[in-house]
Formats: structure tokens, sequence, C-alpha cells
């Protein structure tokens, strides 16, 4: 993949308790990706867009969630992708530009 392509893999960052505390203990942070993203793509991605060294990465392909409204009608939330970065000692992402 060319750097345009890597561009448009990292769909958002995700920012919850949950991340907050992986990301404290674990040098982790979650991003929601593309759906054909793969490992190495994500790997380059991160490193492109943020400087840092990326030592591992694990996806998960979240299911959509089925709602429903008062009035009978259901409908269906669509499927996502999202990934764990580790990234490797002495490097860290900031999302928020505080210093």
């Amino acid at each position: 993949m060319n750097d345009a392509e890597l561009m448009k893999v990292l769909l958002a960052p995700c920012v919850s308790e949950k991340t907050t505390r992986v990301a404290e203990a674990h040098r982790q942070f979650v991003f929601k990706v593309q759906p054909y993203a793969r490992k190495p793509d994500v790997k380059k991605a991160v490193e492109l867009m943020f400087n840092v060294k990326v030592e591992g990465v694990r996806v998960c392909n979240v299911p959509g969630k089925t709602k429903g409204a008062r009035t009978g009608n259901t409908g269906r939330r669509s499927d996502w992708k999202k990934a764990y970065v580790t990234l490797k000692e002495g490097f860290d992402i900031d999302f928020l530009g505080a210093e």
C-alpha cells in the first residue's frame, strides 16, 4: 500500500474508560479501522501517522447490534473492525495534545 491508502486505514481512535486503562497499563491504543485492514497495514499506518514504533497489532471484528424502536421497527448497526496496537518501550501517542 502507498502512503495515501495507508492514511485511510485508520478511521478513529476509540477513547473510553477501558481503552484508557489499557493504554496506561500496557502501552496499547485502540483504533477503529477499515474492514479490509490487515495487521501489517495497521502497523504501517500507525507508524506513518504518529511517528512511533509498533511492537504488535491485534485486530477483532465487532458485530453490529440489533436495535428496536418502540414502534416495532428493528434495525441493525453495521459491523466494524477494531485494532489494538501495542507500542514499543519509550513511545506514546497523545490524542489530546496536552503537555
